[in-house]
């Protein structure tokens, strides 16, 4: 009897450390899970928050190109208006279409390259969760 109470409790206490180790393994997982998880979610805030400002800098930019080419329009007309005949009208006219034309280039240059620049600097937070979880994954492997 002695023999086998002594093999119950070894078996017991394997079995105890066991359960400990499994559940300590099973608890670092979930807190390393939470910590991924809330990082992830700073992650979009900061994408978020980067997305609201580079929005906001091109509405900015759009009223200001608007604005500008509002008040060339009408300085145009008056021009137009005040012109002595059909030649210096259609001069002025041609004139006034292809500044429009190149401000319009100009205008689109630089909201592509405000568009661009927005779009690297939104998804760098993203991309360093990717590259994160990637690495994570990494340490599973067999």
């Amino acid at each position: 009897m002695t023999r086998a109470k002594k093999t119950a409790e070894t078996v017991t206490t394997e079995a105890q450390k066991t359960v400990e180790a499994g559940v300590e393994k099973m608890t670092k997982g979930i807190e390393t899970a939470t910590t991924f998880g809330q990082e992830n979610v700073e992650a979009v805030v900061t994408s978020s928050k980067i997305a609201a400002k580079a929005a906001e800098s091109m509405g900015a930019e759009i009223a200001a190109y608007s604005k500008k080419a509002y008040e060339d329009g009408l300085a145009a007309a008056k021009e137009m208006t005040a012109c002595k005949s059909v030649t210096e009208l259609f001069e002025k006219q041609t004139a006034f279409g292809k500044a429009s034309v190149e401000g319009f280039v100009a205008e689109a240059t630089r909201l592509n390259e405000m568009y661009a620049a927005a779009a690297k600097d939104i998804f760098e937070p993203i991309n360093a969760r990717v590259t994160a979880a990637v690495e994570s994954v990494k340490d599973y492997r067999v």
